[in-house]
């Protein structure tokens, strides 16, 4: 007979084990919150780099003289990524054009979109699929004024103990036709990494 009890305890202590395994639990977190995940290029890097070039840009004598009416074109050329790391560049240049085209004192032409309005353009033109009263014609495209681009290096040291990287993000306006910096700032960013010893 207690052969015949011992088999259901058994069972149960296995479904008790089985039903308090660890689970993967996603859940939302505050996008704006500081990332210590590592010292890699984070989220929080890239929201301090865009918001402080915005912010120096937007209160710069060459933006000071401008009305809604004489907003200058710009286009952005990539950031140039000299760090050891694979940094997407383009979410901070993307960052950027829209904190600068909200404030309505700038209008933007993406070049990276040349090729698609391109390919676009002489479908219209080719005749026969558009209504030519309605194509859109080459050569109406406004030019870009100013170019912002700009580079993003690190300097990275470790030791045992200690793990250092320091980030440099800096930022131009040029005037394309007098090939003027009209504009130009930097920020700095440096995270550590190091083990913590516990007295007892």
């Amino acid at each position: 007979m207690k052969k015949f009890f011992i088999l259901p305890a058994v069972a149960i202590s296995l479904l008790a084990i089985s039903g308090c395994t660890n689970k993967s639990v996603v859940r939302y977190g505050d996008a704006a919150a500081v990332e210590t995940t590592d010292i890699n290029f984070g989220s929080t890097d890239l929201q301090k780099v865009a918001a402080e070039m915005t912010d120096s840009l937007l209160i710069s004598p060459v933006v000071g003289t401008l009305t809604v009416n004489t907003r200058p074109v710009i286009f952005v050329e990539s950031i140039k990524n000299k760090t050891s790391e694979h940094i997407d560049t383009e979410s901070i240049t993307d960052s950027i054009s829209t904190k600068l085209l909200r404030s309505g004192k700038f209008r933007f032409v993406d070049m990276g979109r040349v090729a698609s309005v391109r390919e676009q353009l002489q479908y219209q033109q080719s005749g026969g699929m558009v209504d030519t009263s309605k194509a859109k014609q080459f050569g109406q495209q406004i030019g870009a004024q100013y170019m912002l681009y700009g580079n993003l290096a690190s300097i990275v040291k470790s030791n045992q103990d200690q793990s250092d990287v320091y980030y440099k993000f800096t930022l131009r306006l040029m005037d394309l036709e007098s090939g003027l910096v009209e504009w130009a700032d930097e920020t700095e960013i440096r995270k550590t990494k190091g083990k913590e010893y516990i007295s007892w």
